[in-house]
């Protein structure tokens, strides 16, 4: 499907687009974006669910005054295909990230996760840690995300998405419902305004990606599928690996800083938010920022 974005109302999301580049992946239109000095240090950012890239828009300026960025939406998500025919995995976004790797020719890099992302994130680490990643990690930092299924406090619409009762509920849900149960992962006094409610929906449902919403949620199972290889990635890191998370959110906040602890994983540094909830890169930008400029030039 040829993506037309000229009648899109958000000329912010216009200008995103702009930037980018659309690459054929694995047989998949792949959106990304590749800014930045090439004599600086790389670093790869990966979005969360159901969201894309255009999370990063607001530490874009910040981080690439010291990196060259290069960050994706991941198949099924922002700008790039969202095949309907096609069995979502976190084994398969990874392959896709890898194969972006490649392609830019990416040999050493920093890599930035969020939700999603972080599990995207732990695969990679995996094949990291077994000497079979693309290219070479130098350090990667977890922004707030389902690390551990035992402390992924799943939203009830991402219950009733990952039932039976998923296609029906995806069909029935609306803006709405999506702003009322986006809107409570985020922090009391930094909740999304109008606007930005209304570009996150803008980009989910370009390619009428709300209707792969059910698939993609699938994540949640392999979370619990393959859980001691994705926490054993984070224990046996041969790389620094840093927290970053917003303490108030419901999903996964303070509890999941506290069980990543139990846990015994490598954490070379923490940063805990106070009232900052599941989006801390949109809801606290310049303090996120802060934080991983600080943890990689430690």
């Amino acid at each position: 499907m040829r993506l037309n974005i000229q009648n899109m109302p958000f000329p912010e999301l216009r200008e995103w687009f702009e930037k980018g580049v659309m690459q054929s992946l694995l047989g998949h239109d792949i959106f990304y974006i590749d800014e930045g000095d090439r004599n600086k240090p790389t670093l790869l950012l990966i979005h969360g669910f159901p969201t894309s890239s255009w999370d990063w828009k607001k530490m874009w300026l910040a981080l690439r005054k010291e990196y060259r960025v290069v960050c994706l939406d991941m198949l099924g998500f922002g700008f790039s295909a969202k095949p309907n025919n096609f069995k979502y995995s976190i084994h398969s976004q990874a392959d896709i990230v890898e194969a972006l790797v490649g392609h830019l020719q990416l040999t050493n890099f920093h890599v930035l996760a969020h939700d999603y992302g972080d599990t995207v994130a732990q695969e990679l680490l995996a094949r990291q840690n077994a000497g079979i990643g693309g290219g070479h990690w130098l350090s990667a930092c977890f922004l707030n995300g389902g690390l551990f299924p035992e402390t992924h406090h799943a939203l009830l619409t991402q219950k009733l998405l990952l039932s039976p009762l998923g296609p029906l509920i995806n069909r029935l849900a609306g803006k709405a419902s999506f702003d009322r149960s986006f809107s409570r992962v985020f922090g009391v006094h930094t909740k999304p305004s109008e606007t930005e409610l209304a570009q996150f929906w803008c980009l989910i449902n370009l390619r009428q990606g709300k209707h792969i919403f059910h698939n993609l949620i699938t994540y949640m199972s392999d979370r619990i599928e393959h859980r001691q290889r994705w926490v054993d990635a984070l224990i046996e890191a041969k790389i620094p690996l840093a927290l970053i998370n917003g303490s108030t959110d419901p999903v996964s906040g303070e509890h999941m800083v506290a069980r990543y602890k139990v846990l015994g994983c490598r954490l070379d540094f923490l940063a805990e938010l106070a009232d900052i909830g599941h989006y801390p890169q949109v809801e606290a930008p310049a303090l996120v920022a802060q934080h991983y400029l600080e943890f990689v030039q430690e």
